[in-house]
């Protein structure tokens, strides 16, 4: 859930959120505020790189929330470290991960279940993310098969994009 997306303001930054979250394993994205080119963005790189994501943007976070039926977890600088956090966060249970844009409602710190910082100094939302995901999974997200209609294969040198058969 991405809270006070401003749409001039932030595109690429809420765009790289959902990108790093989908990358990281994340099944989808809730945006407070509607934004159709974000929607847009985001789906073609899902219909290009595959995998099993949503977008949906317009979203009020307060029903979010409310109507969540998991774990919410809202990452911040003010929380438990991410490195105590991690081993009471269940995981047999879906998550929400809240992450803010501008300053977040005193609100959400106290519906989530978990606040969890990652570092104690002033930092990029996207990277808290990243870190956060892929200690959650074990990083078993980074390299998984999306299956889609392209994939970047790795390699030492150079940029190598095949084109998969449908």
């Amino acid at each position: 859930m991405r809270i006070g997306h401003r749409p001039q303001r932030d595109k690429r930054v809420t765009t790289h959120v959902a990108l790093s979250s989908r990358a990281l394993g994340a099944k989808g994205i809730y945006v407070d505020t509607y934004d159709d080119v974000l929607e847009e963005n985001v789906r073609s790189v899902v219909d290009r790189f595959g995998g099993d994501y949503s977008i949906k943007t317009g979203v009020s976070w307060k029903e979010a929330m409310r109507d969540f039926d998991g774990v919410v977890v809202h990452l911040t600088m003010y929380g438990l470290t991410v490195n105590d956090a991690i081993p009471k966060i269940p995981k047999d249970k879906d998550i929400m991960i809240i992450v803010g844009a501008e300053k977040v409602p005193a609100e959400v710190y106290q519906r989530a279940d978990f606040n969890v910082s990652v570092g104690n100094q002033p930092h990029s939302e996207i990277a808290a993310l990243a870190i956060f995901l892929d200690r959650f999974t074990g990083g078993e997200a980074l390299y998984s098969d999306r299956h889609g209609k392209m994939t970047v294969v790795p390699n030492e040198r150079g940029k190598t994009v095949v084109e998969n058969p449908e």
